[in-house]
């Protein structure tokens, strides 16, 4: 079996899946108190680092996109699937999963 190497640039998400690098967590309260790994929560925004060509429509042709790369997106709690490339965590998700583009 081959070995294959990943990184950001080499994946490309297909359909209307974006590929977001997810930002992190908190180590500590609004109080100050250090929070070990397992009381940490799964941060829910990120930055969009790839891009899929769009959803097809029933014409066949695609819908582009509403999100682009370097937007910061909030997104489900519980959608895509994790992803580890070179210790830095990413989602797949769908577009769908994208609740709101943050400024």
């Amino acid at each position: 079996m081959a070995a294959v190497s990943l990184s950001v640039s080499t994946v490309k998400p297909l359909g209307d899946r974006v590929f977001v690098k997810v930002s992190e967590s908190e180590d500590k309260t609004a109080g100050g108190i250090l929070l070990p790994d397992t009381a940490k929560e799964k941060p829910q925004i990120g930055e969009v680092a790839q891009v899929g060509p769009g959803k097809r429509n029933d014409d066949g042709s695609r819908q582009s996109p509403e999100v682009g790369v370097g937007d910061k997106v909030l997104y489900s709690k519980y959608a895509g699937t994790d992803i580890k490339i070179g210790g830095d965590e990413y989602v797949l998700l769908s577009e769908k999963d994208i609740l709101a583009v943050c400024n």
